[in-house]
């Protein structure tokens, strides 16, 4: 069964695995614990979890929940939910990054995942739409954003800036 769960420190052996493993720059999704010592995961995992809820985040962030998307027992990706914009973020990332391991890829768990995480951002962020920002040269994360419902925004030279329409009851 898939399922989108937050870091914790419950599963802390396997975030750490995951984590560690992540590229520094994966197509623009970056990972500051690249490689991180075990003894080191434990204040990561800290600061990680405490910038869900607004707290030890570096100047000039917001608020951004890290999930986990598991399949069952593994976890296959990493996404993350930042809670609202700021002017870097409006311009830039967006709301969303997400980073699935490659030998998950290819297998609809980034259509998936993004589905899940998506249905989150549309309970959790205050703008109207979803911002989401992917590579040119990543065209399978284009496709998952699309199956979505996204829509492509704007470009520029080197991104597709995409927009997701939350629903308005």
């Amino acid at each position: 069964m898939l399922y989108l769960k937050p870091a914790n420190t419950d599963d802390i052996e396997k975030e750490y695995l995951f984590v560690r493993d992540i590229p520094e720059d994966e197509n623009g999704f970056i990972n500051e614990y690249h490689g991180i010592s075990r003894e080191n995961f434990d204040d990561a995992l800290d600061i990680i979890i405490a910038n869900s809820v607004g707290e030890r985040l570096p100047v000039g962030y917001v608020p951004a929940t890290t999930y986990f998307l598991w399949d069952d027992d593994k976890i296959i990706g990493e996404l993350q939910l930042r809670q609202h914009l700021c002017e870097s973020l409006v311009n830039g990332a967006g709301h969303i990054g997400y980073y699935i391991a490659p030998e998950y890829r290819g297998k609809g768990y980034g259509t998936q995942g993004l589905a899940m995480l998506l249905e989150k951002a549309c309970d959790t962020v205050p703008e109207e739409e979803v911002y989401l920002r992917v590579q040119r040269t990543n065209p399978a994360s284009l496709r998952a954003m699309l199956k979505n419902g996204c829509y492509i925004h704007h470009e520029d030279e080197s991104s597709y800036f995409v927009r997701f329409r939350k629903e308005i009851s």
